[in-house]
C-alpha cells in the first residue's frame, strides 16, 4: 500500500516533470505570439513616416486587430477543451505567420488595416486556449507561477524583440525598408514552431507517455479532485457560466486594464522616442528595462501569491502602482529624467497583473464552462484592444500633448484594481 510520504513525492515528481517539459515550450510560443502581435509598435518608429499615416490612422490600424480576434475566443477556447489543443495551437501558429510576413508588404492605410483584420483573425483563441491548456496539467496550487511562467513572454517578447528591431529598423535589402523586413523575417518562427507543435505537445495527461506511470495516476487524480470540489459547490452551464456576476466583473476588469496596458504596449515606443528624442537603436534599447522588471514582478508576484493563497491585492496592486507612476509622469513630464523613469518602471511593474487575474475564473469555473468563461472573458474585454490604441491616438491628434494618454492609461488602471478589490471568489479547495 502507498504511504502518505510515497504520494508525496510522486507528487513533487509529476509538478517538476510536467513544469521542465511543458512551460519552457508554451513560454517560447507566446514570445513568438507577442512579437508577432505587436512588432508593429517598433515597426512604427518608421512605417508611418514612410507611408505618410496619422497618429489617428495608426491607432486604428492596431485596434483593427482585435475586432476580428474577438470573433473566435469562445469557439476557439472550447476546441481547445473538446478536440486537442495541439492541433489547434499549431493551425493558429501557422496562419498568424504567413499573415505577419504579408503585413511587410502593405503600402497603403486600407492594406495597413486589412492585414491587422486578417491577423486577428489568424491568432484568435491562441491566449485563451493556452489559459484553457495549462489547466489541464497544473492544478489550483500550481496555477499562479504556471500562468507567470507563460506570461513573462510578454515582457520577454520586448527583451527579445526590441533589439532585433532596433537592428532590423536600420536595414535596407533588396529595395525594402527595415520595418518591412521586421515583419517578414518574424513571421517565419511562427510557421516553424507551428509544425513542431504538433509533435511536441501532448493534449491530455492520460495521452502522456513520457510521465512514468505512477506520476500519471497521480496528476490524473489530483485534477479530478479539484474537479469534484468545485462542482460541490456548483456545476456551471457554459450559459450560466456567462451570466454569473464574477465572470462579469472579471470581464469589466480585464476589459479596462486592457484598455490601458494594450494602449500603453503599442505607444510606448512612440511616447519613449518623443519624450527623449533618442534614436530608434536607443529607443529599443531603453525597452529592455521595463521588459526586464516585468519578468521579475511576474515570477515574484506569481511565487508570492501562491505561496500566501492570497489573490485580489497581488493582483490590483500593480495596477495601482502602474497608475501611480503615470500620475507622477504627467505631473514631472518636463523633468526628462523623471518622466522616462516613471515611463519605463511603471510599464514593467503593472505587468505583474497578468498571471494573477486568470487564477479567478479558474477558482469557480472547469471544464467547457471554463473553457468559454476564458474566451468571453478575452473576447469582450479585448475589446480595449481597439479603444486603448485607438484613444490614445485620438487624443494625441486631438491635443497635440502625450499627456492625455498617460492620463487615460492611469484611470482605466485604477478603475479595473477597483472592481478587483470588490471581488470575493472562494478557493474550492481551502473552503471550510
Amino acid at each position: 500500500m502507498t504511504s502518505i510520504a510515497d504520494l508525496r513525492e510522486v507528487g513533487i515528481r509529476a509538478r517538476r516533470r510536467v513544469a521542465y517539459r511543458l512551460l519552457p515550450f508554451v513560454f517560447l510560443l507566446y514570445v513568438v505570439n507577442y512579437i508577432d502581435r505587436v512588432n508593429v509598435s517598433f515597426a512604427n518608429l518608421r512605417m508611418s513616416a514612410d507611408l505618410g499615416f496619422s497618429d489617428h490612422v495608426y491607432g486604428l490600424g492596431v485596434g483593427m486587430f482585435y475586432l476580428t480576434y474577438v470573433l473566435f475566443e469562445i469557439p476557439g477556447a472550447i476546441i481547445v477543451e473538446r478536440w486537442s489543443a495541439r492541433k489547434w495551437i499549431a493551425r493558429i501558429l501557422i496562419s498568424w505567420g504567413v499573415v505577419t510576413i504579408l503585413t511587410g508588404f502593405v503600402r497603403t492605410a486600407g492594406q495597413f488595416y486589412a492585414a491587422r483584420f486578417f491577423l486577428g483573425l489568424a491568432e484568435a483563441s491562441f491566449f485563451p486556449g493556452m489559459i484553457v491548456y495549462l489547466t489541464h496539467w497544473f492544478c489550483s496550487r500550481d496555477r499562479c507561477r504556471a500562468f507567470a511562467c507563460l506570461y513573462t513572454a510578454v515582457p520577454g517578447a520586448s527583451l527579445i524583440g526590441a533589439p532585433i528591431a532596433g537592428w532590423l529598423l536600420g536595414v535596407h535589402w533588396w529595395s525594402l525598408t527595415g520595418w518591412r523586413w521586421l515583419f517578414i523575417l518574424e513571421g517565419i518562427p511562427a510557421i516553424v514552431l507551428g509544425i513542431v507543435t504538433i509533435f511536441y505537445l501532448t493534449d491530455w495527461p492520460s495521452e502522456a507517455r513520457w510521465l512514468p506511470s505512477d506520476e500519471q495516476r497521480w496528476l490524473i487524480n489530483e485534477l479530478h479532485n479539484e474537479l469534484e470540489a468545485k462542482r460541490k459547490i456548483q456545476e456551471y452551464t457554459i450559459m450560466q457560466a456567462f451570466c454569473d456576476r464574477h465572470v462579469l466583473l472579471l470581464t469589466a476588469c480585464w476589459g479596462l486594464a486592457a484598455s490601458g496596458y494594450l494602449g500603453n504596449i503599442y505607444w510606448i515606443p512612440t511616447f519613449l522616442k518623443r519624450l527623449s528624442g533618442l534614436s530608434d537603436r536607443g529607443v529599443t534599447t531603453l525597452l529592455m528595462i521595463p521588459a526586464l522588471i516585468g519578468i521579475a514582478a511576474m515570477l515574484v508576484n506569481g511565487w508570492h501569491s501562491d505561496r500566501t493563497a492570497e489573490r485580489r491585492f497581488h493582483a490590483a496592486v500593480p495596477l495601482l502602482v502602474g497608475a501611480s507612476l503615470y500620475g507622477v509622469l504627467i505631473v514631472g513630464r518636463h523633468n526628462l529624467s523623471l518622466a522616462i523613469s516613471c515611463l519605463l518602471v511603471g510599464s514593467g511593474l503593472w505587468q505583474a497583473f497578468y498571471p494573477l487575474f486568470w487564477s479567478f475564473p479558474t477558482m469557480i469555473l472547469s471544464e467547457s464552462a471554463a473553457a468559454a468563461a476564458f474566451g468571453f472573458i478575452n473576447s469582450i474585454a479585448q475589446l480595449g484592444g481597439l479603444v486603448g490604441p485607438y484613444v490614445i491616438g485620438l487624443l494625441n491628434d486631438r491635443t497635440h500633448s502625450l499627456t492625455a494618454g498617460f492620463g487615460f492609461i492611469a484611470l482605466v488602471f485604477v478603475a479595473s484594481a477597483s472592481l478587483l478589490l470588490s471581488l470575493k471568489i472562494r478557493d474550492p479547495l481551502q473552503a471550510p
